[in-house]
């Protein structure tokens, strides 16, 4: 028997972070992140965590996902450079088309 659902993930840039299936548990981490992003003046706790609760929320809130789309389509405008290395094109973000072994002469 395998299970036919995707599981849920934050990528950003090359990086990927599963996240849990359930919806309460996810949002749960997101609003949690965001308030934790508000006593930014306590150690490891800090405003990183906002941005990272909003970007966890958007999977399942849709005005949270609109605003994260927005944010997506400014800086792909403002900034194409800084959204190409984010998001790269194409390939895996090294720089050589998707190509992962050793250097081609």
């Amino acid at each position: 028997m395998s299970d036919s659902r995707k599981s849920q993930s934050v990528r950003i840039g090359s990086y990927t972070m599963p996240l849990p299936r359930s919806r309460l548990l996810r949002i749960g981490i997101g609003v949690l992140l965001m308030i934790g992003g508000l006593f930014s003046f306590l150690p490891i706790l800090g405003v990183w965590m906002i941005p990272l609760g909003m970007l966890v929320l958007s999977i399942d809130v849709p005005i949270v996902r609109r605003w994260r789309r927005r944010f997506a389509v400014w800086l792909t405008r403002r900034y194409p450079k800084a959204a190409a290395w984010v998001n790269p094109p194409n390939g895996n973000g090294n720089g050589n088309g998707g190509a992962t072994g050793a250097k081609t002469t």
